[in-house]
């Protein structure tokens, strides 16, 4: 598996064959790539709603319609779609909570490493809970992180995927009472098989030279 032929070949699915399904496995590797994914002091400051049923999509393409209407087909005839949802809030209680899920799976051998582990993740933290007031923010780019380890992760499984913001998120919000559960809907990422008539699958990739993005120090 070379990536560097996997990041020239992957790219944002406009049409997806509706005949064409993930397998079990395939949707099991999938979900370990939400799971599994990085984020600040392991934060995991996330919720995912997964859709492979006709009615579930259904749902999700509640979003995808008036402005966003040139999203419903990605959404329907996608084979599985993945709605990422940011926790609103970070509280202590959370925070403690992420410490002794790491304690339960093993990662502090002394009971000092814990007290620490939790010291740290509470002053970065603090730093948007009561310095910089921007936790909303900071839950969402994580989110975001694991939005690219889905895509990168699909790409090396022969999965076609395009993440989609072009939906109400407003919509979506209130048809699974996120905000009742502390939660808010981000974005949504569509996975399937590109259709063969998809425009895109066709067209080079385009990104700025090295020159124009690298510093070299």
């Amino acid at each position: 598996m070379n990536l560097n032929d996997i990041l020239n070949t992957r790219y944002a699915t406009k049409k997806f064959d509706p005949t064409k399904r993930l397998t079990d496995e395939q949707f099991e590797q999938v979900k370990a790539l939400l799971r599994l994914s990085p984020s600040s002091v392991n934060s995991q400051p996330w919720h995912f709603v997964l859709a492979s049923s006709a009615e579930g999509k259904a749902r999700l393409a509640k979003g995808a319609e008036g402005a966003y209407a040139a999203n419903h087909p990605k959404i329907m005839d996608a084979s599985h779609v993945v709605l990422f949802c940011a926790k609103t809030d970070i509280s202590d209680a959370y925070l403690q909570k992420v410490t002794d899920q790491e304690d339960a799976d093993g990662r502090f051998p002394k009971p000092e490493a814990k007290e620490m582990a939790l010291k740290v993740r509470g002053f970065y933290a603090d730093l948007h809970r009561k310095e910089w007031d921007d936790v909303a923010c900071w839950t969402q780019k994580q989110v975001y992180l694991n939005i690219g380890n889905l895509l990168l992760g699909a790409g090396m499984l022969g999965i076609d995927a395009v993440p989609i913001e072009g939906v109400d998120l407003e919509v979506l919000n209130q048809e699974f009472d996120l905000p009742n559960q502390g939660l808010t809907a981000v974005a949504v990422v569509a996975l399937g098989f590109h259709a063969e008539d998809d425009f895109n699958a066709q067209l080079p990739k385009s990104r700025f030279s090295e020159d124009e993005l690298f510093t070299l120090l």
